[in-house]
């Protein structure tokens, strides 16, 4: 047996077969039931400016689940990268987190590079998520949800000039936004590719919007753009 397995691993590395590079992540661990789901590559700016740019990409879970585990591959460990989740107690999917992972990736490291890190989600079902139970505590207020996502993620292809935007429904007011360039492919871009993608963000008239350039390096690669909204309910 295990020289049979020798042989096939030798047989695999012949023909130049890649195992997926998620192969390792651990987003559905102690889930008996999960749904794993995989992000393109995100760069990550990697200026020495301060602050330090923060990029962020949400990911979401198919319809009817919510996210149970998270997980991401790095291409540099200079990447320092976390989730938005909700207050609440005990910390658990469908209480701490919904459908979708909003990640937050800054380079901390010493010498400017291309950095990239590709998200994961592990998705379970949505029944039986349990719920918060508020607590009237005279003027003061449990923590809540006074914020909402909107998003768009659009292809921008080579060579193509493309203006994104993403507004706030009604009742709603812009109080930040976001956007990240992105790759699709097992394997991460190479500099090349990353630089082929620029953009430039603006946010006015509770509305965010993004001017995005492909180069023509991004001929044979499918990058994304994601615009972003956070917008505050009124009341």
């Amino acid at each position: 047996m295990k020289r049979l397995l020798v042989l096939l691993c030798a047989a695999v590395a012949a023909l130049g077969v890649a195992v997926p590079a998620g192969a390792a992540t651990r987003e559905c661990q102690g889930l008996q039931v999960c749904v794993p789901v995989a992000g393109p590559w995100v760069a990550v700016p990697t200026t020495r400016s301060l602050p330090r740019p923060t990029v962020r990409f949400q990911l979401s879970c198919p319809p009817g689940h919510v996210v149970g585990g998270t997980d991401a591959e790095l291409t540099d460990r200079g990447i320092d990268l976390s989730f938005a989740a909700k207050l609440g107690s005990p910390v658990n999917p469908g209480i701490s987190t919904d459908r979708s992972a909003l990640f937050s990736a800054t380079y901390v490291g010493a010498t400017a590079r291309i950095a990239t890190f590709r998200p994961h989600v592990g998705c379970i079902p949505a029944a039986g998520g349990g719920g918060r139970i508020p607590t009237a505590l005279s003027a003061l207020f449990r923590p809540g949800e006074p914020t909402v996502r909107r998003v768009t993620t659009v292809r921008v292809q080579a060579g193509e000039l493309r203006t994104i935007g993403r507004r706030c429904a009604a009742r709603e007011r812009l109080v930040d936004g976001w956007h990240a360039l992105a790759f699709r492919g097992g394997t991460p871009p190479v500099a090349g590719i990353v630089r082929a993608l620029t953009a430039s963000r603006r946010l006015g008239s509770n509305r965010v919007t993004v001017s995005a350039r492909g180069g023509f390096a991004l001929a044979s690669t499918r990058a994304v753009v994601q615009v972003g909204a956070v917008c505050a309910r009124m009341r």
